[in-house]
């Protein structure tokens, strides 16, 4: 018989760490309401989230990794708000943001969860922080919190 797993969103008796970017601090702040708000829904403690703040999206992952590699939390959730300008900055940011996010999770098998939105302007920002587009904070914790457990049944 085929055994199949799937995580529940279950965060009793774990913990995570939030990345998050004081850049755009303005949408951020609104996306760590959500996720800390999704986690404590969820079961998780309030003493077992932890906020982390960085410069920008570029320092996400480097933040992540050190997290990660201090075995402190089971799950990581990054966070951030990357708006597009009139220059190619937005393009390097965000692709950078993104693989080393990535890397951080495939390198230390901590579930490090990409939680940085990009959008062309900022109704686009706000609409994902929460105002008509849900809030991208809350899916990225919503995820941290079934990868943990997932990864709980590998074991």
């Amino acid at each position: 018989m085929v055994k199949s797993f799937e995580g529940n969103l279950i965060g009793k008796n774990k913990t995570f760490g939030i990345v998050v970017s004081r850049f755009n601090s303005f949408i951020t702040k609104k996306l760590l309401e959500g996720a800390q708000d999704c986690l404590i829904r969820h079961g998780t403690k309030e003493d077992n989230i932890d906020v982390y703040w960085v410069p920008g999206a570029c320092e996400l992952p480097i933040a992540a990794m050190r997290l990660a590699k201090s075995a402190k939390h089971d799950g990581i959730v990054c966070l951030g708000a990357v708006i597009r300008g009139e220059t190619p900055h937005f393009d390097y940011v965000s692709s950078e943001a993104a693989k080393g996010i990535s890397a951080v999770g495939l390198e230390t098998g901590i579930p490090t969860i990409y939680g940085v939105i990009t959008t062309d302007t900022l109704e686009q920002a706000i609409d994902r922080a929460g105002a008509r587009g849900g809030n991208k904070g809350a899916e990225a914790a919503l995820t941290a919190i079934e990868m943990v457990d997932l990864f709980d049944k590998m074991k």
